[in-house]
């Protein structure tokens, strides 16, 4: 997601659930009820969303390119940062202000320095994460709310937890067996690997 759909998104957020109490409250139950069901529990999604907040409040503040060509995704204080763009100096700029955010544990700098690109190339991404996401919630053998989809440059990144290596394995499988996916690349942890 564009850096510019993303605040847009948070502001018709914003504006739809200041329309009513009701509103509110639903979405702030459905939210809780999200968090609660992952193995990362509420405060763990509360302080990734913290995270990620503070990172692209950082980002924006620097340089409006750079914030939106950089995707955030946090998992247990560990920030995963994807996206292409057009200096090395943008890269190690969005590096360097990632690590200013309280709780970072570590910085997976995914960033492409690259002038490719454009809005096929970003279209074929969208479908590419879109149609994984639904791969892992139709697959009853995998848990899809502990895992973060980012594809860019046709390159999936997953992020999470897995409950097993075999779960994994299948959402390795489900990413590589779509179309024009060039590689997957996983930052998951696995239950047995601990915390």
């Amino acid at each position: 997601m564009t850096a510019l759909v993303r605040c847009w998104a948070a502001l018709a957020a914003l504006a739809l659930s200041a329309c009513s109490a009701t509103g509110m409250a639903v979405g702030a139950g459905a939210a809780t009820a999200v968090a609660a069901s992952e193995e990362r529990g509420i405060g763990g999604a509360i302080s990734d969303t913290a995270i990620e907040t503070q990172v692209n409040a950082l980002l924006l503040q620097h340089d409006f390119e750079t914030f939106r060509k950089v995707a955030v995704k946090s998992y247990e204080g560990r920030v995963l940062l994807t996206g292409q763009v057009q200096t090395p100096q943008m890269r190690l700029d969005a590096v360097r202000l990632a690590w200013q955010a309280g709780g970072v544990k570590e910085i997976i700098n995914e960033i492409e320095v690259t002038d490719k690109g454009g809005a096929e190339a970003y279209a074929r991404d969208v479908w590419i994460s879109t149609q994984l996401r639904t791969k892992l919630l139709l697959d009853k053998e995998i848990k899809s709310i502990n895992y973060s989809v980012e594809t860019v440059g046709a390159t999936v990144y997953l992020m999470g937890f897995a409950r097993s290596p075999d779960e994994l394995a299948r959402v390795e499988a489900h990413a590589r067996n779509l179309a024009y996916v060039r590689r997957v690349v996983s930052y998951v942890r696995i239950a047995s690997e601990g915390g």
